[in-house]
């Protein structure tokens, strides 16, 4: 029996990324009504029609089919050190729904613009987790030395603050924005244009790699995709739906960064610009940007957390802080001693989860006024003796 997780598998397989008329006949009928018309086509324009006979051979829509090209692609991610999650998987970030409601249109920057039917990643953290506090990082490729000095503070000082932080591991603000993240012992997520066995650009290779080992790798694409001018403005939608916000550091007048920021402000997300020279043509998008309806001018790490709700929020009225953390904040809270200072990695030891966990936890905890830090690490504050 076909389930939905198989049958948002086949149709990913069978139909482009951001396809309109395949989500909206999901919305209107369910995965599986929609995969049956999709296969003997019924109900679905020529085009796609066309596009669905050019995926399958004649053959391929005998009974068994869909059970193969879902295993075929399981199998591949497998091979790859991969996994495949899709919208009926608990992993998959609900957020990305919000795309449904964006205007199509056949402008190069608007098309494609429906939410994914599957996600391919690689890495260890958990998406729809690792998204709940994040913002994404978008600018130009052939950035300056201040657009590189901007990328680098912001993304550490947010990854420190217990953020993650989004972009395309791109050349220039994206992999500056990577490598902030990854230094201030934080998480990151590379949204790809291509699939998840390439390493695009090679230069940022390594990155990458370290992104895979350590953070999360994401695309639509199938393996052995190989980037195209359109795939980038298609992906850009996915990291301003997945995210809180979008910063974008130095853009050009015709910056593909300005394509992201447009989908922020689209999705009711934060859209927020850092300021330029006024005579540098890295910044004359930037310029541009902020002469639009709700886009705010941030200077620094405190101004893009003001904009995006702080993680320090205080607790709702009659509730004590310690009451409103979640299973894995207070597991790290119980590992603090409350009369002696201890390091996150010990503090992790004793709580029993990763020094990554416990060095984004204990900056929250802090400000929450469960934990003091020091010198010499944290401990328990009086408030939480009491």
């Amino acid at each position: 029996m076909t389930t939905d997780r198989t049958a948002w598998l086949v149709l990913a397989a069978l139909t482009t990324p951001g396809n309109r008329e395949v989500g909206s006949l999901i919305r209107r009928t369910g995965p599986l009504q929609a995969l049956d018309q999709v296969l003997h086509g019924v109900g679905i324009s020529p085009q796609l029609t066309a596009a669905v006979d050019a995926s399958l051979k004649p053959n391929d829509r005998a009974p068994g089919v869909v059970d193969h090209v879902a295993d075929d692609m399981l199998r591949r991610a497998d091979r790859l050190g991969a996994r495949i999650v899709t919208p009926a998987d608990h992993e998959w970030p609900p957020a990305l729904a919000d795309l449904a409601a964006i205007s199509h249109d056949h402008s190069p920057d608007r098309r494609d613009t429906d939410p994914p039917l599957c996600l391919w990643l690689r890495g260890p953290l958990r998406l729809a987790e690792t998204l709940q506090r994040s913002v994404s990082v978008a600018g130009v490729r052939a950035m300056t030395g201040y657009g590189q000095y901007v990328a680098s503070d912001f993304a550490y000082g947010l990854a420190e603050r217990g953020w993650t932080i989004v972009s395309g591991g791109a050349l220039g603000v994206d992999v500056t924005a990577h490598r902030g993240a990854l230094a201030g012992g934080g998480a990151t997520i590379a949204v790809l244009a291509c699939g998840i066995d390439r390493a695009y650009p090679a230069a940022n290779a390594a990155v990458l790699e370290h992104i895979g080992a350590d953070g999360l790798l994401v695309t639509e694409w199938p393996p052995g995709t190989q980037p195209r001018q359109t795939q980038f403005l298609a992906r850009n939608r996915v990291i301003a739906a997945a995210t809180r916000g979008t910063v974008m550091i130095e853009a050009g007048a015709r910056s593909g960064a300005r394509n992201t920021l447009g989908y922020a402000r689209l999705l009711q997300r934060a859209a927020m610009v850092v300021p330029g020279p006024v005579n540098s043509a890295m910044s004359a998008g930037c310029h541009i940007e902020l002469r639009q309806p709700d886009t705010v001018l941030v200077t620094g790490v405190e101004e893009i957390i003001e904009e995006i709700g702080s993680i320090g929020q205080p607790a709702p009225t009659g509730q004590r802080p310690d009451e409103v953390l979640d299973a894995l904040q207070a597991r790290i809270l119980d590992g603090v001693q409350p009369h002696r200072a201890m390091p996150a990695e010990q503090i992790a030891a004793t709580a029993g989860v990763s020094d990554r966990d416990a060095k984004r936890t204990l900056p929250l905890l802090a400000k929450l006024g469960l934990v003091v830090a020091s010198p010499d690490g944290y401990r328990r504050s009086a408030r939480r003796e009491q």
